[in-house]
């Protein structure tokens, strides 16, 4: 059984059909990238598996649970995590602070307190940065601090919206090595990126998204290497 099954998903933005009857497992211990242009409704599907938007038909399964009818905060302390596209950090609020809403779910403090530990050795520059306000912090710094967040709720899966989003080529390296590290420790991921290059490039599959509905899907380095994606998405 896949760790995250969609069958079938239809979405609805008032009269506009954005998701068209999708299908996709993700099977445990993967990085699977959702690619596609602006507009195909990658978000959505996000969105839509978190709980922040309804299915209007379909299923969504989480270790065998369906997820159609269950509230966002529950998914949450199911193991699921979501950093959204353009990382909302609360701003006023100190790095410390956004990272322990990030464990709002948990109670146990020892265990609490490790992971703070385990996200200050993957984020050395939040350990630094632990009392600034996150308002204050780059861009870069307030990717890793929603990344930071995220795991704080020790999720088995964690999705990620545009991690790469308005970053500078030399963040954008670090963010994607850090993806890869956070699954080499056990947690799987569904990413959905711009960068189709560098999505492909550290994914073990990944689904093509146009208007709403998968048009191509397979390995990750064949799709890489498929002429039509490297037209549309690589720029070559």
């Amino acid at each position: 059984m896949a760790m995250l099954s969609i069958e079938n998903l239809e979405v609805y933005y008032g009269a506009i059909h954005a998701i068209k009857g999708i299908s996709f497992d993700v099977e445990e211990g993967e990085i699977i990238a959702l690619i596609g242009a602006n507009g195909a409704g990658k978000t959505t599907i996000l969105h839509t598996i978190t709980g922040l938007v309804p299915a209007k038909h379909g299923s969504i399964k989480f270790g065998g649970k369906e997820l159609t009818k269950t509230p966002a905060h529950k998914i949450v302390s199911m193991g699921m995590a979501h950093v959204p596209e353009g990382r909302r950090v609360f701003a006023q609020l100190t790095v410390y602070e956004n990272l322990m809403l990030g464990a709002y779910t948990r109670k146990d403090k020892a265990e609490i307190a490790e992971s703070l530990e385990t996200v200050f050795k993957r984020f050395p520059r939040l350990q630094e940065r632990r009392n600034q306000s996150a308002g204050t912090l780059s861009g870069g710094e307030q990717q890793m601090l929603a990344m930071g967040r995220a795991l704080m709720s020790k999720p088995s899966i964690i999705l990620m919206d545009e991690p790469s989003m308005g970053l500078s080529p030399l963040y954008v390296s670090e963010i994607f090595d850090i993806i890869q590290e956070i699954n080499k420790s056990g947690t799987t991921v569904l990413l959905v990126e711009q960068n189709a290059k560098k999505a492909l490039s550290i994914a073990n599959r990944a689904y093509v998204l146009e208007t709403g509905k998968i048009v191509l899907s397979g390995d990750a380095k064949e799709l890489a290497n498929n002429d039509s994606v490297k037209k549309a998405y690589l720029g070559e």
